[in-house]
């Protein structure tokens, strides 16, 4: 079973930029970030496949990019022109294991001044 952590997330001011990787300990196909905000459900921020194609939520479309390498079983998030809204817990995990409820630990972002 494949085992994904994600990191990366710290404190930053709004307008700032953030950083964040999964490492898979094998090859996943599809990869997705999700994130939690507090008292909130999670939601889900955007997909990359295996070719490198990506999918956004409206959100953050404009703002956040996903990309991989595969050589390194590594999917990033970088987020740029951070805001307060985007605090939260981020997670990454492929579709068959968040439809199993495989989840790991997440990482968290704080937007503040």
């Amino acid at each position: 079973q494949v085992h994904m952590v994600e990191s990366g997330g710290g404190l930053v001011r709004p307008g700032e930029s953030l950083r964040l990787s999964c490492a898979a300990s094998g090859s996943i196909a599809v990869v997705a970030w999700y994130r939690q905000p507090p008292g909130q459900e999670r939601e889900f921020v955007g997909t990359i496949t295996n070719g490198g194609a990506t999918n956004y939520a409206n959100s953050v479309k404009g703002r956040f990019i996903i990309s991989r390498d595969n050589a390194k079983n590594t999917v990033y998030l970088q987020m740029n022109s951070l805001k307060p809204e985007d605090t939260a817990v981020y997670y990454c995990n492929s579709p068959s294991r968040a439809l199993v409820g495989l989840w790991g630990q997440g990482t968290q972002v704080t937007v503040s001044s």
